[in-house]
């Protein structure tokens, strides 16, 4: 008689399974509760691959790619996929990178090859025939050194630099057809569940994979070019290359050697850079401008930048005032509620947006306004004599959530604001095909941060992210396409350096917690670079915002 194991889905039902069944045929059980493809498994906190079979009692979960989890899961597969078809179109010469995140897709350029449009269609095609092949997503688990030697004998050396830092001893390997490839994370079970894409060709740079995504996981939206925030990451990925650093393993060999301060100067150097040319933008129009106004997601560096720049522009004769857009939050017993009964303060209904506008009106005309001061503690605003009149080199700086958002700033006419969009736009790459998201350098940093300052444990930011990414979604990037600038804050050595403070702090979430699996994801992506120190990051850097010991 088989042996028969008892299966708990989300403590809501329990069933009986033979011994050894695969999780591809349990999620059968459970689909009905999904309303896309299940991809990947959560058993007694771990994830797992659907190829896999259980072999006793136990918890489950699954996710389909309207979750975080699912969603990764689904866009790696996207790219194996990919990956395949361009080498069943053009050939074993042609070498895919894929590089960035970029409106609902990633941004891929083909090189070695000719590739136009007609190329970009025959690849869309292919991965469309792929999908209706149903072909499985196989995991072989070998030596590294043997995974070294084979990349090296295919030329991929991507993969054999990568894997020359890294100290597991074995590594997972994916095969679609006859590529095999290095990924950091979990697949789908076959490519019939990845049926959502589009390929949009970017003339002269290459092409975007766009793919569902967490607002909208039903169908994949058309693309939608951003010139200014596209170029910005062009213009970054151009500059790593001129000083060699274009993936985790060209700035591991540098760490390697012990040459990082070098890297960290040129960094630096590029931000401050950035900050030189909208200062010169602004003195430009010197005549109009009155309101910088600064924003960007959690973890940008908001902060540093905004006193920075003040440096910069009173360099050109300004004289700089800051105001907070937090001192204009209304009453608490005036605050909006969300859907859950708890006040929403991240709304832009939250603010005192009449007053707000009122002020900015009395100091555009040289009036003296007296600014609020918020007193969290009470919940309301207060009046302490913090008076404020512009002269004609004054400028005030704003920085916050909304500084974006035109209803913050309704009664300034768009001449006399200058927007900026602030973001660590990362041009790093850990090989050719395994991208850095900019959410996990945000997020990194926001766990050190927190943690330093706030007395926030990894799991406390981690389970909160989601909440944080949905109120950017609402309140900061619908509102990018109208700046007059961009900051790109990331720091091409930075996850070096934030690998020392976040890895002991993600190894803190407890197994049974369940943020555990994003806590070892980053924890597996982090070993894909060598620790730098922080002593020779300066004190005025971004970076210092988070890690402390900052000049500011």
């Amino acid at each position: 008689m088989e042996k028969v194991i008892k299966v708990n889905y989300r403590n809501k039902e329990t069933r009986e399974f033979i011994n050894e069944t695969s999780l591809l045929e349990i999620s059968d059980s459970f689909k009905r509760y999904y309303n896309y493809p299940i991809l990947i498994a959560n058993v007694n906190n771990d994830l797992v691959e659907l190829g896999e079979k259980v072999s006793g009692k136990c918890k489950v979960d699954f996710y389909d790619r309207s979750s975080t989890i699912g969603h990764a899961v689904y866009e790696r597969s996207a790219c194996l996929m990919l990956i395949a078809a361009v080498k069943r179109v053009l050939g074993a010469d042609a070498v895919l990178h894929i590089e960035h995140s970029m409106d609902n897709g990633i941004f891929c350029r083909v090189k070695g090859v000719e590739f136009d449009k007609p190329v970009m269609k025959k690849i869309e095609g292919t991965m469309r025939e792929l999908c209706k092949q149903d072909l499985h997503f196989s995991k072989i688990s070998v030596a590294r050194i043997d995974a070294i030697h084979y990349f090296r004998k295919k030329q991929q050396m991507d993969k054999v630099k990568v894997l020359k830092y890294i100290s597991n001893t074995y590594v997972n390997l994916y095969r679609l057809e006859d590529v095999y490839d290095y990924f950091f994370g979990e697949m789908a079970y076959s490519t019939k569940q990845i049926d959502e894409f589009k390929l949009t060709y970017i003339k002269d740079n290459g092409f975007i994979m766009s793919l569902p995504t967490l607002t909208n996981p039903e169908c994949t939206l058309d693309y939608v070019h951003r010139p200014m925030i596209f170029n910005s990451f062009l213009d970054y990925t151009e500059w790593g290359s001129l000083v060699g650093i274009s993936e985790a393993a060209d700035l591991n060999e540098i760490v390697s050697k012990g040459n990082y301060k070098e890297v960290i100067r040129l960094s630096e150097a590029y931000y401050e850079s950035q900050l030189t040319r909208i200062a010169d933008k602004i003195y430009d129009n010197k005549e109009n401008v009155k309101f910088v106004l600064l924003a960007g997601p959690s973890s940008s560096g908001k902060t540093t930048t905004a006193k920075k720049l003040c440096v910069y522009l009173q360099s050109k004769g300004f004289r700089t005032h800051t105001i907070s857009i937090d001192d204009y939050f209304l009453s608490r017993n005036e605050t909006p509620k969300n859907e859950l009964g708890e006040y929403d303060f991240e709304s832009i209904k939250a603010i005192d947006t009449n007053l707000f506008n009122k002020h900015l009106t009395k100091l555009l005309a040289g009036e003296k306004v007296l600014l609020p001061e918020y007193n969290f503690i009470e919940g309301k605003k207060e009046f302490h004599k913090n008076y404020l009149q512009l002269k004609e080199n004054d400028i005030v700086v704003i920085e916050g959530l909304h500084a974006l958002n035109d209803e913050l700033t309704m009664a300034i006419e768009r001449q006399n604001k200058f927007k900026i969009f602030i973001s660590p736009l990362t041009q790093l790459n850990v090989d050719h095909h395994n991208r850095i998201h900019t959410s996990d350098t945000r997020k990194l940093r926001r766990i050190i941060r927190d943690n330093k300052y706030r007395g926030y444990s990894a799991a406390d930011t981690l389970r909160m992210w989601g909440n944080i990414s949905a109120g950017e979604v609402k309140w900061i990037f619908p509102f990018q396409d109208d700046i007059d600038s961009i900051i790109n804050s990331a720091l091409v050595y930075e996850l070096g350096v934030l690998k020392t403070y976040a890895e002991p702090l993600l190894f803190s979430v407890e197994e049974t917690d369940p943020i555990y699996p994003e806590a070892i994801r980053l924890i597996n992506f982090l070993r894909n670079f060598l620790p730098i120190p922080s002593d020779d990051v300066p004190k005025d850097s971004v970076l210092r915002e988070f890690i402390g010991g900052s000049g500011f």
